[in-house]
């Protein structure tokens, strides 16, 4: 959940969704679709596959396992790296265009529905169905967590993706304080680093879905996951729910208690300026998905290895929620061009079975990332940090629920309204009243 503005790994940027629209027009209404671009899949020959990624900390993965399949294969893969900060924009606009890629990172469901509705991407069920070692590489949960109505339309590439707490263990320490078990700890985290002119949590607020991950969690622990369920299942009283507006009335607070600092709408994370500031001692906390482990440890490698910690969110006392419950995003996704056919489709097919195998399973346990593979906990002990390894593995495994991101989860129609809604809650613009009634109105 990023992802699938996104710019993660996992999410989606409410500037950036908007352009899907503009593309899928460009595709139906062009009776010739040299309008929308000039080269693509069907004029680049037999010859070549291009593949674009997100660009990001764990990209040298990718960049690994093209060079290992263009060793062996006769049609080549050129392996093309947007930053994060374009890569939405850069994708949904080339979707549909002779400009589009032949295989692309997204993070599966709402984020592929809409090209999938256009008929946009190969349905790769039957290749999993018809292929037990294939279809059966990858934990069932996480890759039917891509699909869209029952349909397979992406194959797992990267690792799981839960959000996290992260900390810094010296700032703690020299505070005299542990992490947080429950949210009357957090909220005491946040005094105790404040009256030490340190920001309590560090918060890429100029990407929006740095801020959606509070308001996931914060609904998650105060109503359930249900509540989130009832929403993405089209229940038009959901948001309306009392733990909805408990949630965004914490949220105003945490601002108004200076939790964020007073700057946080001018960082983002796409650039790596919030994980700099936090691994140079700016903050104390810092909710993320579990990559951000793999970027400190690719960017900051001494403070990865000396200082990063880590914990779930916190539970919250009186909550309906499950203390063990998670969101985030359970992976990201390969899809394939359905312009992509013969031999060239054959080569695609390949390029993604590698990442169902054991080697690629042991390059991202490598990097820091928990696997998507059946099997994947024989291998833990070789991770970077066994003990983030294992903390992520048994969280995962033990998750009575995994919210994907609601930027992801919803349709861009809803995504894109909520995101600016969510930004404005958090730069004071609209009042928690006013953000649940802008919700109902989606």
């Amino acid at each position: 959940m990023q992802s699938l503005e996104s710019l993660r790994p996992g999410g989606a940027s409410r500037r950036f969704r908007a352009t899907l629209t503009s593309a899928v027009a460009c595709v139906l209404a062009a009776s010739g679709l040299a309008a929308c671009g000039s080269d693509g899949p069907g004029g680049r020959g037999g010859d070549t596959l291009e593949v674009w990624v997100y660009q990001d900390g764990s990209t040298r993965l990718q960049e690994e396992l093209v060079e290992q399949f263009n060793e062996t294969s006769d049609i080549d893969i050129n392996l093309t790296q947007i930053p994060g900060e374009n890569y939405q924009e850069r994708m949904r606009t080339a979707m549909g265009s002779p400009n589009a890629p032949d295989i692309f990172f997204n993070w599966g469901g709402g984020s592929i529905s809409d090209f999938v509705a256009e008929d946009m991407l190969v349905d790769l069920t039957d290749v999993l169905a018809d292929d037990p070692e294939f279809g059966g590489a990858f934990i069932p949960a996480i890759l039917d967590a891509g699909a869209v109505d029952g349909r397979h339309y992406g194959v797992p590439m990267r690792g799981v993706q839960p959000v996290i707490l992260f900390w810094n263990r010296t700032l703690f320490e020299e505070a005299g304080v542990e992490a947080p078990q429950d949210w009357d700890d957090f909220r005491s985290l946040v005094g105790t680093f404040a009256d030490r002119d340190i920001t309590p949590v560090a918060l890429g607020g100029a990407d929006t879905w740095t801020e959606l991950m509070w308001l996931e969690y914060l609904l998650d622990r105060f109503g359930g996951a249900e509540v989130f369920d009832a929403i993405r299942n089209g229940d038009p009283a959901a948001w309306g729910d009392p733990a909805v507006l408990t949630a965004a009335q914490e949220i105003a607070s945490l601002v108004d208690d200076g939790a964020f600092g007073n700057n946080f709408r001018s960082v983002a994370y796409t650039n790596d300026g919030v994980s700099t500031f936090f691994a140079q001692g700016g903050a104390a906390m810092h909710l993320m998905g579990s990559w951000e482990f793999a970027n400190q440890l690719a960017n900051q490698p001494e403070f990865a290895a000396d200082d990063l910690a880590w914990a779930p969110f916190p539970a919250i006392a009186d909550g309906a929620g499950d203390p063990a419950s998670l969101v985030g995003n359970p992976t990201n996704y390969w899809s394939v061009n359905a312009d992509v056919e013969g031999e060239r489709l054959d080569a695609a097919i390949e390029f993604l079975k590698l990442h169902g195998g054991e080697d690629y399973a042991r390059s991202l346990v490598a990097n820091g990332d928990i696997p998507t593979t059946t099997g994947a906990e024989a291998l833990l002990d070789e991770a970077p940090e066994p003990e983030y390894a294992r903390f992520q593995y048994d969280m995962v495994e033990n998750a009575p629920s995994f919210t994907l991101s609601w930027d992801q989860a919803l349709p861009a129609r809803q995504a894109t309204p909520m995101l600016d809604a969510i930004e404005q809650l958090f730069g004071g613009q609209l009042s928690p009243e006013e953000f649940v009634a802008a919700m109902q109105e989606l």
